[in-house]
C-alpha cells in the first residue's frame, strides 16, 4: 500500500472538493510549499485593518458613467446620465446611485488610476488583483503567479479563529465564456494551501448551502475530532512534508475538519437567519446576497473576502455595447444597493474602522461613446473607490483630464494601491515570499504606499 492511498482511506469529500477545486481549474495539486521569509509580525501588530472585503466589477465599470461624470463635454463623452449631489461636498455621482451618493463621505475615490493593459481582461484583472503589471501577458491562472492579496493574508495573517482565512465567491470567473480561470484570485507559487474557499451557489436561493459544509447528522463533532486523530496516527510515521503534492493534500484534510467543526464557520453561511428586511436592502439577487454573506464572513473572524462581479470577463460590467441600458436596468441598482448598504451595515455594527473596503476593476472605459451605444476597454484613465479601517473619509485623490481620458493630476497604478492595501492590513510591501523553488519575491515591488490617502 502507497502513502498516497493511505492518505485517500480516511480522507472527507470537502479536503477532496477542496483539492478538485484547484484540479479543476488545470492547477497541479500542490507544485510545491510557499514560506514566508520572516514576515513582518510588528507590522501585523500595528495594522489599520484585520480584514478587507473587495467588490471587483469585473469586466471594467465605466468611470464616466459612475463617480467622475463629465456634465459639461459633448454629448459623445458625457452619455445619458445626470450627476447628482453626494454627502460629500462638490463631489457628484450618477443618478443611478442614490443610495451610495449618502456614503460618499465615508470613503475616498481615486479619479487617475491607470496601467498598461488594454486589450487583455486576464492581465488587467490580474494587475488590479495583485499590483503586478505584466503587460498584455493574458491567458488563465497559472501556478507561478504572484498571489492574490487574500492569500498574501492567509499565509501571514491567518485567522485567529476556527473559520475560514480567505474566500471568494459567487464565481469563480472566467476568462470568456468557457475560458480558463482568471489569474488574480488564486496563491499562485505559494501553492494551493492558500488558494481561496470558493461559494459558488446562488447566495440568493431558497436552498442556498454550501457544498460538503455540513455533517450528516450521525456525525458528531466528537467522532470527528477522533477520526482527525485516527487519520494524524496513521499518518505520522510518513515523511509527507518532503513531498508537496501530498503535503498539499493533508493541509486540505487539516481545512477540512476545522470547517465542519467550527461554530464560526456554520453560522456565518445561514443567511437565513437575516432579517428579510436586511436581505431585502442589499438586493435580492446574486451580488447583493454575497456582499451581505461578505459581512457575515468578516463578522465571524474571515480575513479576506473577493466577490468577483461577473461570471465571465465578456459579461457583466464589459459594456462595449448597449451601455446605458445595461447600467440603468440592472448593473447600477445591483451595485448601489451592495455597495451603500455594505458600508452603512459595517458601520453600525462597529467593522468597519478595522475592515478596509475596496471596490475595484479591470480598466475604465473609453470617453467616447462607440457606435453600438457601447465605451470599450479604457486603460490610461479609471476610478476606485476605498472607505473604511485606515482610509481618509471623504477625499478624492488624483484628477482625470477634461473628457476623462488621462491623469491630469497625481497618477496611480495597481501596485501603489495594492501597497496601500497591504499597509493598512499590516503586511509590509517588500516582505518576501518563497516560490516552489525557494526564490524570494517581494509582495509589491511595483508600487508605493499612498499616505495621501491614509487617514
Amino acid at each position: 500500500m502507497h502513502r498516497r492511498h493511505l492518505l485517500s482511506l480516511g480522507s472527507l469529500g470537502l479536503p477532496g472538493l477542496l483539492r478538485a477545486s484547484v484540479m479543476a481549474d488545470g492547477l497541479p495539486g500542490g507544485p510545491g510549499r510557499s514560506v514566508a521569509a520572516d514576515a513582518d509580525r510588528a507590522g501585523a501588530d500595528h495594522a489599520r485593518a484585520d480584514h478587507c472585503i473587495v467588490l471587483f466589477l469585473n469586466g471594467g465599470p465605466s468611470h464616466l458613467d459612475m463617480w467622475d461624470m463629465k456634465p459639461d463635454a459633448p454629448s459623445e463623452i458625457r452619455g445619458e446620465f445626470h450627476p447628482i449631489s453626494s454627502s460629500l461636498a462638490g463631489v457628484p455621482v450618477c443618478e443611478h446611485l442614490p443610495r451610495l451618493a449618502a456614503q460618499m463621505h465615508r470613503t475616498t475615490l481615486i479619479r487617475s488610476m491607470h496601467h498598461s493593459v488594454n486589450n487583455s481582461h486576464a492581465a488587467a484583472v490580474y494587475a488590479a488583483l495583485t499590483g503586478h503589471d505584466r503587460g498584455e501577458q493574458g491567458g488563465g491562472a497559472k501556478p507561478s503567479d504572484h498571489p492574490s492579496p487574500g492569500s498574501v493574508m492567509a499565509r501571514l495573517r491567518p485567522a485567529s479563529n476556527r473559520t475560514l482565512p480567505y474566500v471568494s465567491l459567487p464565481y469563480k470567473t472566467k476568462e470568456g465564456a468557457g475560458g480558463p480561470l482568471q489569474p488574480g484570485f488564486l496563491a499562485g507559487f505559494m501553492g494551493p494551501t492558500f488558494d481561496p474557499f470558493w461559494v459558488l451557489n446562488n447566495p440568493d436561493a431558497k436552498d442556498f448551502h454550501v457544498d460538503n459544509l455540513v455533517l450528516p447528522e450521525r456525525i458528531t463533532a466528537s467522532r470527528m475530532q477522533d477520526r482527525s486523530q485516527l487519520l494524524s496516527s496513521l499518518g505520522s510515521g510518513l515523511s509527507i512534508r518532503n513531498e508537496p503534492a501530498l503535503a498539499a493534500i493533508d493541509d486540505f484534510r487539516a481545512q477540512a475538519f476545522e470547517l465542519l467543526t467550527s461554530d464560526a464557520a456554520q453560522k456565518a453561511f445561514r443567511l437565513d437567519s437575516e432579517p428579510a428586511e436586511m436581505r431585502a436592502r442589499y438586493g435580492r439577487n446574486i451580488y447583493g446576497q454575497s456582499t451581505l454573506l461578505a459581512r457575515r464572513l468578516v463578522e465571524a473572524g474571515t480575513r479576506f473576502v473577493t466577490i468577483s462581479w461577473a461570471p465571465d470577463a465578456n459579461a457583466t460590467w464589459d459594456t462595449h455595447g448597449d451601455n446605458f441600458n445595461k447600467l440603468k436596468k440592472t448593473l447600477l441598482p445591483e451595485f448601489d444597493a451592495a455597495c451603500s448598504s455594505l458600508l452603512q451595515d459595517l458601520d453600525d455594527r462597529g467593522l468597519l474602522d478595522r475592515t478596509l473596503v475596496a471596490v475595484l476593476g479591470d480598466f475604465g472605459r473609453t470617453p467616447r461613446i462607440n457606435a453600438a451605444a457601447g465605451r470599450d476597454h479604457w486603460n490610461s484613465c479609471y476610478t476606485i473607490m476605498l472607505a473604511g479601517a485606515g482610509i481618509r473619509q471623504g477625499f478624492v485623490y488624483g484628477a482625470s483630464d477634461r473628457i476623462g481620458a488621462v491623469p491630469a493630476s497625481s497618477p496611480v497604478t495597481p501596485g501603489d494601491v495594492m501597497a496601500t492595501i497591504y499597509r493598512l492590513l499590516g503586511i509590509q510591501s517588500t516582505t518576501q515570499i518563497l516560490d516552489s523553488l525557494g526564490r524570494p519575491h517581494e509582495v509589491v515591488p511595483q508600487g508605493r504606499v499612498i499616505s495621501e490617502i491614509l487617514a
